[in-house]
Formats: C-alpha cells, sequence, structure tokens
C-alpha cells in the first residue's frame, strides 16, 4: 500500500487528543484546555466551547449531541472516576455522564458512532467496546485492541481502524474477534499519532505532544 502522510497545520490550541471529521471542518478536544473546537480543513478555528472532561482525549457526534471522554474524572460534574460525556455542541453543558468501561485510572480515547452505537478505545483495558447509548451505555460487544496504548478510532466503509500509537501504526480490525485485516505504518520522523478521523478517502491525526495535525493518504 503507498501511503502518503502530510502535516496539515498546527493545531490552534494547546495539546489535541480526539478528533472528529464532519463537513466544514473537525472537532478536536483539547487535553490541556479541555476545550471542544471545531477547526477548519486548513486550520481555522471555527468554534470552541469549555467542556467538563478533565484530560480529554475522545470526541464524536451522534449527528445531534457531542460524546466526549474524560480519561480522569470530571471535577464539576457528579462522576465516580473516568467518565463518558454527552454534551451540547453549542454551550458544551454535560446533559448526561457514564462510567467508562475497562476504565483503570484512566479512560477511554478514541470515540466513534455508528448505527446508533458507540465505540470507545481504552488503554487501560487494551480493548475497543461497542455501547448502548439506549441502556445506560450497556456494553453490547468487545474486542482486543491491537496493543495496550489503542487511541483514535475510524470508520472506512464497514471497517473500524484503530490507532495504536506505541507501534506507530494504524490497524485495520475485525468487528468480530478484533483479528487485523490490514495496517498503515506511521514511522519517524512523521509526528505520532494519537487522535485520528477520516475525511474524503484520508486519515487525519493530530500529535498530543507536537501539536502537529497530518493527513494520510
Amino acid at each position: 500500500m503507498e501511503v502518503k502522510i502530510e502535516k496539515m497545520f498546527d493545531f490552534p490550541g494547546r495539546q489535541p487528543n480526539g478528533m472528529q471529521a464532519m463537513e466544514g471542518g473537525i472537532w478536536f478536544l483539547d487535553q490541556v484546555s479541555n476545550q471542544a473546537m471545531l477547526v477548519s480543513y486548513a486550520g481555522e478555528v471555527l468554534k470552541t466551547i469549555d467542556t467538563d472532561s478533565v484530560h480529554g482525549s475522545g470526541i464524536t457526534l451522534d449527528g445531534t449531541y457531542l460524546w466526549l471522554a474524560s480519561t480522569l474524572t470530571p471535577t464539576r460534574i457528579a462522576a465516580d472516576g473516568p467518565a463518558i460525556l454527552k454534551a451540547d455542541p453549542a454551550s458544551g453543558k454535560t446533559l448526561a455522564s457514564y462510567p467508562t468501561p475497562g476504565a483503570q485510572g484512566s479512560g477511554a480515547h478514541g470515540l466513534e458512532w455508528r448505527d446508533g452505537k458507540l465505540w470507545m478505545a481504552v488503554p487501560p483495558s487494551a480493548a475497543v467496546y461497542q455501547l448502548d447509548p439506549d441502556n445506560n451505555l450497556a456494553v453490547l460487544h468487545s474486542i482486543p485492541a491491537p496493543g495496550d496504548r489503542p487511541h483514535g478510532l475510524a470508520w472506512e466503509g464497514d471497517d473500524l481502524w484503530c490507532v495504536e500509537t506505541n507501534h506507530r501504526a494504524f490497524y485495520r480490525l475485525s468487528l468480530k474477534d478484533g483479528s487485523i485485516i490490514d495496517k498503515i505504518e506511521i514511522p519517524e520522523p512523521h509526528p505520532e499519532p494519537h487522535g485520528m478521523t477520516r475525511w474524503d478517502n484520508c486519515f487525519w491525526y493530530c500529535d498530543a505532544g507536537s501539536g502537529a495535525v497530518c493527513r494520510v493518504s
């Protein structure tokens, strides 16, 4: 597979981690400011909202609401440990919060939405979960992650891709059992992958350390 990796812009916040592409731009979740930022594909800030996440590291949309991963216990709402937050995309206000499956001191990173269900990558349990938002985020299905530091998730058709940051790679996973179908490596000296999303037949990823936002085509 021929892969082209391009740095597109520097994140206009502090430390990006969660990413979710949409028409007109990418939602980012900043793990230091805990703000959600909608940024154009050219790097222009379109919107910024405060959230209740702490060390926020995953973000997605269900068509109406934002879903956020707070890898540490949110301090401004009632929560017992790392939490998944359902938030108003206009104000950032938390509308509901849920415990994170597989959390052990830290919580989820990548989040994705598909057919009314929430998917998330959880490094402490090295697993990817499918959750039911209509039943208090009950776990419907889980598969092993490709390593112990899974981050961003993205759909390509019916296939789910997962970043394994320690491997500097994206893995295409079987939804049945987590077996690896394909792999894209992000070698040095390219920025390290953390958050990841997909738009217009390309992957986009961010490096929380350097703030670089890159496109993989």
